[in-house]
């Protein structure tokens, strides 16, 4: 049976006595857009801090590729592409040399001018990252995420920002680049997003989880008619329709 990309098992981690992530379990398949559904504050940045090997669980384990990336962190970084909600750049530095730098890490870097035009941001190349929109700097996040060619790529909040027309060009996009066989681990509130983009969805709620499965069968075991309207009934905000 083949490994799955990505697979958590029983994960914990507690921040100064509370519980933000809560006995998580879940697979994703290699091709896979998964994505992990919860209210701000549900756990969702800090399950992928754990699976990155960026903090430490409390219990129960995560592996990439196989891997734990905590214990073999040059290997995976080597295979994975990440974009988290805070991206720090240097200062006076423009789009072009951001995307030089990173592809500079890798041995076979992706096109990066493609990956620029692909997310709208082929027109401000010579701009400095300083310079633009809250929007513009995400979706450059996304592009920087992707240069090294990953096999998983992991997006957290990637459309935060950005306007309805720029998170449906970020969408056909990643689309694009799942038929290509990338792994995408995205994590989102907006339920649009969700069900545009993803083969499986999980609900956490405090940290822990509430339901797992495909759009289909999400919205099936909620009894309600599309994703948006599951998602607050298995949260338990179904009576403020």
């Amino acid at each position: 049976m083949r490994e799955p990309s990505i697979r958590v098992k029983n994960l914990t981690k507690a921040f100064h006595g509370r519980t933000v992530v809560d006995d998580l379990s879940f697979d994703v398949e290699k091709g896979q857009v998964f994505g992990l559904l919860g209210h701000n504050g549900a756990g969702k940045s800090t399950t992928i801090d754990l699976i990155l090997g960026l903090k430490a669980p409390d219990g129960g384990s995560a592996k990439i590729l196989g891997m734990d990336a905590a214990k073999n962190r040059k290997q995976v970084f080597k295979r994975v592409g990440v974009q988290l909600q805070h991206t720090q750049y240097q200062s006076n530095i423009t789009v072009e040399e951001a995307c030089i730098e990173y592809a500079s890490l890798y041995a076979a870097p992706a096109d990066y001018p493609q990956l620029l035009e692909g997310f709208g941001l082929g027109t401000l190349r010579k701009s400095f990252v300083s310079k633009l929109s809250g929007g513009e700097r995400q979706k450059l996040s996304v592009v920087l995420a992707l240069i090294g060619n990953p096999e998983i790529v992991f997006l957290d909040e990637l459309t935060t920002g950005l306007d309805v027309v720029a998170r449906r060009e970020v969408w056909r996009t990643l689309k694009q680049l799942k038929n290509q066989g990338l792994t995408i681990f995205l994590t989102t509130h907006y339920m649009e997003e969700a069900e545009a983009l993803c083969d499986r969805v999980c609900i956490i709620k405090s940290g822990k989880k509430i339901t797992e499965g495909t759009i289909e069968e999400t919205i099936a075991a909620s009894g309600q008619k599309n994703l948006e309207d599951a998602y607050l009934f298995f949260m338990g905000e179904e009576e403020l329709l």
